[in-house]
Order: C-alpha cells, then sequence, then structure tokens
C-alpha cells in the first residue's frame, strides 16, 4: 500500500510517530465534511431504512416474509465486500473520481429498487446498491481525517458521527413513516435527490491529495478479493439465517462455517504475503487501531443490538404498530446529535480514553434500565435512558475513532478507515444475530421454569385459576359448559405465561448488553493516550 512504511516506532507499546497531514487548500473543510457526510448519511440510513418495510414489500413483490429478509442480506454482503477494497480502488481510480462513481452508482441503483416489481429484480438491485455504498463510509471518513488538522480533528469525526450514528437510528421512524404515509418505494426514492446534492457538492469542493494521484497500487488481487467475498458473504448469510435454521443443528451451517474460516486463514496468508495486498492487514500492528477495532465492533453491536431489540419490545409485548415504535426510540438520535458538538471539542482538550470509558459506562447504565422493562410501562417511559444512550454512543464513537487512527499517516488512512468501518458493521450484524438469538432460546428457558411452578399444589395458581374461571363462566352464559370454560382459562394462563417468558428474554438481553459494556471500560485504557494540541500532529485529534 502506498505510503505504508512501518518503523519500530509505529509498533504497539512503541512512542507515536506524527501523521502527516495534508492542507485542505482553500476550500473550507467543513463545506467538505458536510458534503461527505451526505453521502455517509444517505448509505448507512439505508442500511436500516428498509427494516420496516419489509412485510409491505414481501406483499408487493409476491414473497414470503423469510424471503424478502434477503432485500436486507443481498445489501449487507455486498456492502462488507466492498468496505475493505475501498482503498485499492480509491488509489487505482482517483478518491474523488471512485466516490462520484460510488454515489452514482448507489443513487441510481436506489431508484431500481424502488421500481422493482419482483423480488429477483428488486435483490439484484440491492446488491448493486450494496455495492455503490460499501466505499462511501472509508472514503468520506478518510477525506474528512485529512481535509482538517490533526487538532481539528474530533470536530470532523463529530459531523462524520452524525451519518454513522444517528443514520441507524432514523432510519426505521423514516421507513415507517414513508411506508404507512406513501409507499415502501419510497424508503427507497428517498435517496436521489440526496445523492444529487451529494455529487454537486463533492465534484465542487473534494480534490485528491497528491499521494493519491501519484500512487501505483499494482495489479488488482483477484484471489484475494474472491477470498474476501467468499468469507464475509459466508459470515452474513450464518449471522442472518442461523436463528431460523438452529444454528449449528443445520448441516448446511455447519458447511458454512467450514468454508468460512478455510476463506478467512487464506484470505489472511494471501494478504500478509502479497506484495501489494488488496487490504494491507499490517495496520493491525499498531496497538491503537487493533483496540480500536475490537471497541468499535463492541460498540456496533450494542448499537444495532438495542436498536433492533427496542422497536421489537414495543411491537410484540406492548402491541405498538411498527410507526408508533418507530417514534419511540427515535428520541435516541436527539441524544446523539446533542453530544456531537461538545465531543467534537472535548477530544482536542481531554485524555480521549476517558471520553470512551464515559460512553460505554453510561451505556451500560442505560441498558440497564431497559432491563427494567415492564408490561405496564407507556410509550415514553423509557424517554430519559433512549436520549442518553444516544448521547453516550456519539461520546464513545467521535474519541474512539480519532484514537483509532491518531498514529497513522494520511497514507495509511484511506486502508484503516475500511477495516475499521468493516468491523463496526461486522459487529453490528453479530449483535442482532446474538440478541435475536437470545431472545427465542432464553423465552423457552424461562417458559420452562415458569411452567414448573405452576402445579396443582400452588395455591395462587389454583386461586387465579378459579377466579379465571369464574370470570369466563359469567360472560359465556349459565348455559356454556364448564369444561370449556376451564379450557379457556388454562389457554389465558398459558398466554400470560408466554408473554411473561417472553418478557425476561428482553430483560436478559439488555442485561447482558450492560455487562459488556461494564467489562469495555476497562479495557479503554489500555489504549495509548491521546490529546489533540494545536501545532502538534502527531496528537490524537
Amino acid at each position: 500500500m502506498a505510503g505504508l512504511d512501518l518503523t519500530p516506532g509505529d509498533f504497539m507499546g512503541s512512542p507515536s510517530r506524527p501523521a502527516s497531514h495534508a492542507p485542505a487548500g482553500d476550500v473550507n473543510p467543513w463545506l467538505i465534511a458536510g458534503a461527505v457526510m451526505l453521502a455517509t448519511f444517505m448509505e448507512v440510513l439505508d442500511t436500516s431504512i428498509a427494516a420496516v418495510a419489509l412485510p409491505y414489500i414481501a406483499g408487493s413483490v409476491s414473497a414470503t416474509n423469510s424471503e424478502a429478509t434477503w432485500v436486507l442480506t443481498s445489501y449487507l454482503v455486498s456492502n462488507a465486500i466492498v468496505l475493505p477494497a475501498s482503498s485499492w480502488f480509491s488509489l487505482r481510480f482517483g478518491r474523488k473520481r471512485f466516490l462520484l462513481a460510488c454515489i452514482v452508482i448507489f443513487t441510481v441503483s436506489s431508484f431500481a429498487c424502488g421500481s422493482a416489481t419482483s423480488l429477483s429484480m428488486l435483490l439484484l438491485a440491492r446488491t448493486v446498491q450494496g455495492a455503490g455504498g460499501g466505499a462511501l463510509q472509508p472514503l468520506s471518513q478518510a477525506i474528512l481525517l485529512e481535509s482538517f488538522p490533526p487538532e481539528k480533528r474530533g470536530l470532523a469525526m463529530a459531523v462524520f458521527a452524525l451519518g454513522v450514528v444517528v443514520a441507524p437510528v432514523l432510519g426505521p421512524t423514516m421507513g415507517g413513516y414513508l411506508t404507512y404515509t406513501y409507499s415502501w418505494r419510497w424508503a427507497f426514492y428517498i435517496n436521489i435527490p440526496i445523492g444529487i446534492l451529494a455529487v454537486l457538492l463533492i465534484s465542487r469542493l473534494v480534490q485528491d491529495p497528491p499521494y493519491i494521484a501519484n500512487a501505483r497500487p499494482g495489479r488488482f488481487d483477484g484471489i484475494g478479493f474472491g477470498l474476501l467475498a467468499v468469507w464475509l458473504g459466508a459470515l452474513q448469510i450464518i449471522l442472518d439465517k442461523g436463528q431460523e435454521d438452529d444454528w449449528f443443528g443445520a448441516v448446511w451451517i455447519r458447511w458454512a462455517v467450514l468454508i468460512l474460516v478455510i476463506a478467512l486463514v487464506g484470505f489472511i496468508v494471501r494478504e500478509f504475503r502479497h506484495k501489494q495486498p488488496l487490504v494491507n492487514l499490517r495496520v493491525f500492528r499498531y496497538r491503537n487501531f487493533a483496540l480500536g477495532c475490537l471497541l468499535i465492533g463492541i460498540l456496533g453491536a450494542v448499537l444495532y443490538g438495542t436498536i433492533t431489540l427496542l422497536p421489537l419490545f414495543y411491537q410484540e409485548l406492548l402491541g405498538y404498530t411498527s410507526l408508533a415504535a418507530g417514534w419511540a426510540v427515535s428520541p435516541r438520535g436527539i441524544g446523539a446529535i446533542l453530544a456531537m458538538p461538545i465531543i467534537g471539542i472535548l477530544t482536542s482538550k481531554i485524555d480521549n480514553r476517558w471520553l470512551i470509558g464515559f460512553g460505554f459506562f453510561v451505556f451500560a447504565l442505560c441498558s440497564l434500565r431497559f432491563g427494567g422493562v415492564d408490561l405496564e410501562m407507556g410509550q415514553w417511559s423509557l424517554l430519559w435512558a433512549i436520549i442518553i444512550s444516544g448521547f453516550a454512543t456519539g461520546t464513545a464513537f467521535v474519541p474512539l475513532s480519532t484514537t483509532a487512527m491518531a498514529r497513522l499517516a494520511n497514507e495509511e488512512i484511506g486502508n484503516a478507515s475500511g477495516l475499521f468501518n468493516l468491523l463496526r458493521n461486522t459487529g453490528g450484524s453479530i449483535g442482532i444475530s446474538v440478541v435475536n438469538t437470545i431472545v427465542a432460546r432464553h423465552e423457552q428457558l424461562h417458559q420452562t421454569e415458569l411452567i414448573h411452578r405452576v402445579t396443582p399444589e400452588n395455591s395462587l395458581f389454583q386461586q387465579q385459576l378459579a377466579n379465571l374461571e369464574a370470570l369466563l363462566h359469567q360472560h359465556s352464559g349459565a348455559f356454556a359448559p364448564l369444561s370449556d370454560t376451564l379450557s379457556r382459562a388454562y389457554a389465558l394462563l398459558q398466554s400470560n405465561v408466554t408473554e411473561q417468558a417472553r418478557l425476561l428474554s428482553y430483560v436478559d438481553d439488555f442485561r447482558y448488553m450492560a455487562l459488556v459494556c461494564f467489562l469495555c471500560v476497562p479495557l479503554v485504557f489500555a489504549l495509548k493516550q491521546t490529546k489533540g494540541r494545536p501545532g502538534q500532529a502527531g496528537a490524537g485529534h
């Protein structure tokens, strides 16, 4: 990879090396930040905006709900494959040209998604859309970090985080509104004006730095790209379909895991041995980057896990519509937006590790509050916990991103950004899969435990059964058979047990996420200290 010149000072635990900085030229870097944020926001929004529209999509294209989930999976798989390879493409074709091409592909394929008349046509368009969107996050992040001096990069990442953190929260709400008010097709059509505006701004404001213009990335590593596509595709399909098919109880899952392991090992060996690899994995020798990728993966897991669980809780147990559930969790975006300017300023003034640790700690406390849910709560009972959890996510994301990239040269940021965003997205996919599995498995576990208490020897159960039987007999009329009334009373109690078991499984999920976040707090302080100071290029911005 061009510019990757590792020295002993670059490795884990070694003193930091000043990161090179290319001035932004005559263009105000904040204009550049706004332009590239549009592209990032558009792409991240599409990872979640279609989720609430899946039943409507299935009905419109004559597909089952299970088949409709491939609308999400096809996008995520192609998106993940392009993410780490984006650095090579930007060096080969020019970063600005490649970024514009990706936005055009994403926008045109969004129109194709909205116009699809069959499931196969929609899946093809979503695959192309995911491929076009895969490079938008790392390219935008690299452009942002290079456009600002080190002491202001925290503010720049705060702008970038608006797209990465807020968009997944707004996605279900916006998707629900557009679907209910207009049609599910508008969940895709909304990208068209945003994409056109992003193309106009980026073509005018963004320029390639000299190292991009003079780069010699070498021949395309087709073998490495093929191995990358295989293991990422296998991973996403396993995560998406594992719970439905009982994980390792299914033969195809075991074969898919074997293919995943072989392709992943082959990819790692290939990239380390190749002279000009598609993805330069040597960047993981930086302690801050390696630990930063681990932490951003965990943050992605708990963030997407919470975004998945809360709307499901409102819909399944409280009986909300998808739109009402989306509105109930939408205040998280308010918290994230409030955090951005504050954290953007603080990253240049204090040790970023305290900000990251504070973010994980507060998110853990919010998860504990979510773990206190019950069936009598109102729509806004969790309002403050939801807002504060959004604030905590922004508090952790911005300094974590800048700390992970703090000791990298500009020439390394593009490659590192692709890997960093890949780990965040992969963590999100794993988080969604894990929380759904816990809900399903723990519901069965709690149901078994609760049923064991429903015995003739339990006086409370006998009293409740008698009350239900008397109430049902009263409303059924004097001539209703007693056996029918008793059966209906048992059915109501069974329904209550199932509902309580489902509730307890959600409680378990939220408490596990709290535990994970608490465990991350001491891990944060294994990062090397970074704190931005004006004029200090190697600072942690």
